[in-house]
């Protein structure tokens, strides 16, 4: 089983030099999720409503944009243990994706900062415990979450591929 976090930081921008990763527009943070999970379609539907500046595009990882990605960082882009965010080229995972999400999204929000006061380790034990048993806490959805006609210039467009039911 691969470790759930990359092993090697990689610099800022460095998907733009990845053959592997197709070009996407990065002058936003984005959101790669797994679009199946009930607990990552909540927090892109929250993210999406506290976004009042609209800072966030996001990306189903089971596209294939979403995996070149996971690919790039060394995740496994089968179980989708942590979500990435992207943010001016730098990625973020784990329990520092979150804090910096809510961080993003300002105050009252932005309070969870005080969560780095606690070691990254436990952190992200919690965050990866969380993480490993979503889908029997928050459920599996049928399908990959679509975005509202809404919000959908909000999300990159990616072809879609079939993820098999764990």
């Amino acid at each position: 089983m691969r470790d759930p976090l990359p092993a090697v930081a990689r610099d800022a921008y460095s998907y733009r030099t990845d053959p592997a990763v197709p070009p996407f527009p990065d002058d936003r943070a984005l959101m790669v999720f797994d679009g199946y999970c009930g607990l990552c379609t909540h927090s892109v539907q929250f993210t999406l409503h506290h976004d009042a500046r609209r800072q966030f595009r996001f990306l189903p990882a089971q596209t294939g944009l979403g995996d070149a990605l996971y690919n790039h960082y060394d995740l496994d882009s089968t179980s989708y243990e942590t979500f990435l965010l992207l943010d001016k080229g730098r990625a973020y995972f784990a329990s520092d994706a979150a804090i910096k999400i809510f961080d993003m999204l300002g105050f009252p929000w932005s309070l969870a900062v005080a969560l780095k006061i606690v070691p990254k380790p436990l952190r992200d034990w919690v965050y990866f415990e969380v993480a490993h048993n979503r889908m029997r806490f928050f459920g599996r959805k049928p399908a990959c979450y679509l975005p509202s006609p809404e919000t959908a210039d909000r999300f990159l467009d990616g072809e879609m591929r079939e993820v098999a039911e764990a």
